[in-house]
């Protein structure tokens, strides 16, 4: 019988649980463990629910380098030794294997398929490459054999046009018709804007966002994962570049990440934490990003971890949850940095750290 002792966040109040099989109990110990000997796990400290990931590609690390399964597995480790107990996947090279949801040691994972790629619109070869006139079609079958997810490539290069908005608001009304939910990859002003009008659920990077769209995605409940840490890796090298249109557009948008982030906090959008980069593992640095922009320390926290959970229908440290959590020394939103340091990992009630 496993104890954990801690002060849950965000509630920040002091609770015991206990682990009976996969699932936390708090309280008194479960029927027929009482008077038994408590192995306490965690025993003070501060407890928060699994981190999560919003955006990454787990699987391959590069265009030349084919899906994988053994490179899969690692990386979902890298994810898992981190504290990030939840991922979810806005597409893959190939549809996540059935094995990732068997294995006890990995991550909970929510897939949204392989990306939805239009003509033009994606790198060539990676994804699942469509005719606009397929695009629907496609977008039903991918969310129905992932996790109910798919993920559109709604624009690309910056300086040409993004899928039509008629075109994305019929995928997103057929998507949702079959009971699933959309990403859209938008990095250009038009593109975020049709992805907003069209109704997606997630916009991923959200660049160029006009922050006069940022009501009504608050209002109909369009997520925001605006991936800073992978901006900020490229900007300097963005910056030394000759000056070009495309340079130029990329960096107006980088430059005013921070302020759209912020605005879309403030207007009541959900901004949610994803890395879409390699290593895996590297969430706690992404909600760092979130606070540099201006999030609130336990907004910026809760990205990677409550308000991430809660929109994939994941509970947080309650009676009856899954025995998913993460132990650390400190108090992560009075020092972020400790986020990056978890003292005890527990998966699926398994001490895996």
């Amino acid at each position: 019988m496993l104890c954990i002792r801690g002060v849950v966040l965000p509630e920040r109040e002091e609770r015991t649980f206990w682990i009976d099989g996969e699932v936390l109990r708090e309280g008194e110990p479960p029927g027929g463990f009482a008077g038994r000997h408590a192995e306490p796990v965690v025993d003070g400290g501060w407890l928060l629910p699994g981190l999560v990931d919003v955006h990454t590609h787990p699987g391959t690390v590069d265009t030349a380098v084919p899906f994988d399964d053994a490179m899969l597995r690692e990386q979902l480790r890298e994810h898992r030794d981190a504290g990030v107990l939840a991922v979810r996947t806005p597409g893959t090279a190939a549809r996540m294997p059935a094995w990732v949801d068997e294995d006890p040691e990995l991550p909970r994972v929510t897939s949204a398929g392989r990306w939805l790629a239009t003509p033009g619109r994606f790198i060539p070869g990676f994804g699942r490459h469509i005719s606009e006139a397929d695009l629907v079609r496609a977008a039903v079958e991918e969310s129905a054999a992932s996790s109910g997810w798919c993920k559109v490539i709604g624009d690309w290069r910056l300086d040409e046009p993004p899928v039509p908005l008629a075109l994305l608001t019929e995928v997103v009304a057929a998507v949702h018709a079959a009971g699933g939910r959309v990403a859209v990859h938008c990095q250009t002003a038009e593109g975020s804007r049709n992805a907003v009008l069209a109704g997606a659920d997630s916009l991923e990077h959200g660049m160029s966002l006009d922050p006069a769209l940022l009501d009504r995605m608050a209002a109909q409940g369009t997520a925001f994962v605006p991936t800073l840490s992978v901006f900020a890796a490229g900007a300097d090298a963005m910056r030394a570049r000759e000056p070009s249109a495309r340079r130029d557009l990329w960096l107006a948008g980088w430059d005013a990440m921070f302020g759209t982030v912020r605005a879309a906090h403030e207007a009541g959008v959900t901004v949610l934490a994803g890395t879409d980069s390699f290593p895996c593992g590297t969430v706690a640095g992404e909600a760092s990003w979130l606070a540099r922009a201006g999030l609130p320390a336990d907004a910026a926290l809760g990205a990677a971890s409550w308000t991430a959970r809660a929109w994939l229908g994941l509970p947080g440290l309650v009676d009856g949850a899954p025995a998913d959590l993460v132990a650390y020394g400190g108090d992560p939103v009075a020092d972020p940095a400790v986020l990056g340091h978890p003292e005890r990992i527990v998966l699926r009630g398994r001490v895996v750290r």
